[in-house]
């Protein structure tokens, strides 16, 4: 049976890391389902790209679990989902299981923090927010491009998306798969 991703946006997501993520892990044939928040609408990236969700939050509940649940950064966007109720629902039941959690850049602060996810475990996030993440002396910083602690994982910003959707392929993968994925995304190293 193959890996399922979920992959949760909102207006002005950071698109570096949900189109490449999204990329990636369809690479590694890890079926990938997109929810839009609000509603399920249409998702403008900060940058303008436009993303169509596949599935609605609540059917996203119905439909798992998910082996993996990914938070794209980008700070607009995740102020969003870290205010909404069902993300938070969503992302506690995925936790408790010990399901992995991904999040770039914002979203370790903005969502997992704001959801109370991750307590006592070490984050990356983008440089300017590390205050934000660790003042509550319950979230714990490193300066490392992408951070996996138990089923936490996490990515300091955009230009690590490729590192980030990675990570991700070789936790729900074998190293083979993993192998033929970096090959495919990095040809020369």
């Amino acid at each position: 049976m193959p890996k399922r991703a979920l992959v949760l946006l909102a207006e002005e997501s950071e698109e570096m890391e949900a189109v490449t993520i999204i990329d990636i892990l369809h690479r590694a044939g890890i079926e990938v389902e997109i929810v839009g928040i609000p509603e399920n609408k249409t998702i403008r990236c900060n940058g303008g790209v436009v993303v169509h969700p596949t599935i609605d939050i609540q059917r996203a509940r119905t439909r798992g679990p998910f082996d993996v649940i990914v938070l794209p950064g980008g700070l607009s966007g995740a102020k969003v989902l870290g205010k909404h109720r069902e993300v938070g629902n969503i992302l506690r039941e995925q936790d408790n299981s010990g399901r992995i959690i991904a999040a770039g850049c914002a979203a370790p602060v903005f969502v997992l923090k704001a959801h109370g996810i991750g307590e006592g475990k070490m984050f990356t996030c983008y440089p300017t927010l590390v205050d934000n993440l660790t003042n509550d002396g319950k979230h714990y910083f490193s300066p490392d491009n992408v951070v996996i602690d138990g089923n936490i994982t996490t990515s300091r910003e955009p230009s690590m998306a490729v590192d980030f959707a990675l990570s991700i392929v070789l936790q729900l993968t074998d190293s083979n798969k993993y192998n033929e994925i970096v090959k495919a995304v990095r040809p020369l190293r």
